[in-house]
């Protein structure tokens, strides 16, 4: 009597069907069950991972976006709306089910360009509206990218760097949020053709192309240059929210030109701007590809916003409103070695006055602080007994007078 054939346990294949039956306690499985099996568990585990990463998003609407902004970042009300609105239409778009049908909407990325002076809360704004959704965020300098091949950074290292913020995990980090900074340093030189390449100019500004759009890219775990030799992790960044921000030097005379400009015929009116008015309140896309930028990124980026400058009063209030406002922090390093410390207010005033002299901005703030504070906090920790220091004006007039940012010359 002829001995029965070993078959799959699974699809019921016979074994001279198949290339391999491995064999079990009880039964056998055949090579194509192991890959269906295979593709089956991937699948699961990706869905999983997916739900947790959308468990993590903690997604609120617009109104409260700002809210939590007001907390940390004061006035600019119009870009935190426009960013509120932003933020809130990703990830929306990141919590809908993926379009399975030929009838469904599938909606697109809208990606952000803030144009704001230095100082202004660019950057403050985009870590705040990390902090808020709890997803991978990075800040990565537009200054340092350059064309493949040439000395400088791939335009992939920018997502180098949110892959280590995400801990390399690529399923969150394909869902977080990539700050580029310095997005005006890669304007083109010249609309003139040139015998030298445009190598950190235009040429960045076609690789960039493909990360805002929404591709798969090799990137370099580690950064820097890719090699033939290193392992590369692969990265959609379909679901990538990008914010790009800039000073735009320059550009409030292309404005200024564009809106004064008086069209020809009856009725015609020329818009007018006094001194007070921000300039950049005005800005539109046809700005951006005046002052340098390539229409194919303007395209790519379809929420454009400003930032004002920032006066003596909004100064004022960065300095002891905020939640983690720069008095607060000098308070509380000085609690933690058992000094109270309390400012007279005509002493904020003063230091107030002179960052709006110097026109650092908010950074300047805090150059001014340290100038001051400096001495103190040397002399100060490791006293035995508690004590208090109060800052008078004449003390901080006498220790600002004596440090090296005293001695710029004012814009």
């Amino acid at each position: 009597m002829a001995e029965r054939e070993i078959s799959c346990s699974f699809c019921g294949r016979k074994k001279s069907e198949v290339n391999i039956l491995i064999a079990g306690i009880t039964g056998h499985i055949c090579d194509h069950c192991i890959d269906q099996a295979n593709s089956i568990v991937r699948e699961e585990l990706a869905q999983q991972k997916n739900s947790q990463v959308e468990a993590s998003l903690t997604l609120q609407k617009p109104k409260d976006i700002k809210r939590f902004l007001d907390e940390f970042v004061i006035g600019q009300d119009e870009a935190k709306k426009v960013l509120s609105v932003a933020v809130y239409n990703h990830y929306k778009r990141l919590l809908q089910p993926e379009a399975k049908n030929s009838d469904d909407i599938e909606i697109e990325k809208s990606n952000i360009v803030l144009v704001g002076e230095t100082g202004t809360g660019k950057t403050l704004l985009a870590k705040t509206i990390a902090k808020m959704l709890n997803v991978p965020f990075c800040i990565a300098d537009a200054t340092i990218l350059t064309e493949a091949g040439y000395v400088g950074e791939d335009v992939e290292s920018v997502l180098s760097r949110l892959l280590q913020a995400a801990d390399y995990d690529v399923t969150a980090a394909e869902r977080g949020i990539v700050f580029v900074d310095e997005i005006d340093k890669i304007a083109r030189k010249s609309d003139n053709p040139s015998i030298t390449r445009d190598v950190s100019g235009e040429g960045v500004q076609q690789a960039l192309l493909k990360l805002l759009e929404g591709s798969t890219v090799n990137v370099p775990p580690q950064g820097g240059r890719k090699h033939p030799e290193q392992k590369l992790i692969q990265v959609n960044t379909r679901n990538i929210l990008f914010i790009c921000g800039g000073a735009f030097d320059g550009i409030n005379r292309i404005i200024e030109r564009r809106v004064k400009t008086t069209t020809i015929g009856y009725g015609s009116k020329e818009l007018e701007l006094d001194e007070s008015d921000n300039v950049l309140r005005y800005v539109a896309p046809a700005d951006l590809r005046s002052f340098g930028l390539i229409p194919e990124l303007i395209g790519r980026f379809p929420v454009l916003s400003y930032l004002n400058p920032l006066d003596a009063d909004t100064l004022r209030r960065i300095l002891t409103e905020p939640k983690n406002a720069l008095i607060k922090q000098y308070i509380k390093l000085f609690d933690m070695d058992d000094v109270k410390l309390s400012f007279d207010k005509d002493v904020l005033d003063f230091i107030v006055e002179k960052a709006f002299e110097y026109k650092l901005g908010a950074r300047g703030l805090r150059s001014i602080c340290e100038a001051i504070m400096t001495d103190a906090m040397f002399e100060l920790p490791g006293e035995e007994s508690s004590q208090k220091l109060q800052i008078t004006l004449d003390y901080a007039k006498e220790k600002f007078s004596k440090s090296k940012i005293s001695k710029l010359k004012v814009a």
